[in-house]
């Protein structure tokens, strides 16, 4: 599985990219919002990927942040919408529309996607109103806020270990951004210990 390309900016579209990655150009599927982020061609750049195995092909989508891969995710975790709808979602609204309109249950807002019929934006707000990440978690388009730390190892991994036991990223965000906020450094063992120890008196 491809987490991220780092290479030179080959071409670009609203649709798609091309990556130079040591000779090799990789093809990637982008939103709009990542579109209006990227360099000049011939320029180096960094994106967040999402691969994307079916029986008759192999995509991979690119990413400018991590609040875009991972709005992207919850997306396809959906059912019956594909990597197509969820790159329409993510051109037509950005993150803090989003986040509000699963919060709410805006179906007039999500349906308003072209693409995104009534009952798909029904299903997405009721699939995803409990996961969405919280407006604290991670500024629309940009870092965690708070901390830039936290997109950087171990806090990353942290984070990622502590989801992977079913906590929400919201609450597990919050507490890892406490801790990467003082001056004590610690390992992804440390920060896992600490943080479950945290998130039992929560």
């Amino acid at each position: 599985m491809i987490a991220q390309l780092k290479g030179v900016l080959e071409s670009k579209a609203p649709s798609e990219i091309i990556v130079d990655v040591g000779g090799v150009g990789y093809r990637l599927f982008i939103p709009l919002s990542t579109y209006y982020q990227l360099p000049e061609t011939g320029e180096a750049l960094l994106l967040r990927t999402h691969t994307h195995v079916r029986e008759d092909a192999i995509q991979i989508f690119g990413f400018m942040t991590s609040l875009e891969k991972e709005f992207f995710k919850l997306l396809i975790s959906v059912s019956k919408v594909g990597p197509r709808i969820a790159l329409a979602i993510l051109s037509g609204l950005d993150g803090d529309s989003l986040r509000s309109a699963i919060g709410t249950g805006d179906v007039t807002r999500l349906s308003s996607v072209p693409g995104v019929g009534k009952k798909t934006a029904e299903r997405i707000c009721m699939e995803l109103k409990d996961k969405i990440p919280r407006e604290t978690d991670e500024a629309a388009g940009g870092p965690l806020r708070g901390s830039a730390l936290l997109d950087e190892c171990p806090y990353k991994d942290a984070l990622a270990a502590l989801m992977h036991l079913g906590y929400k990223r919201g609450e597990v965000a919050e507490v890892i951004q406490g801790l990467a906020s003082d001056s004590e450094t610690r390992s992804v063992e440390e920060l896992i210990r600490e943080s479950l120890r945290l998130l039992s008196k929560a």
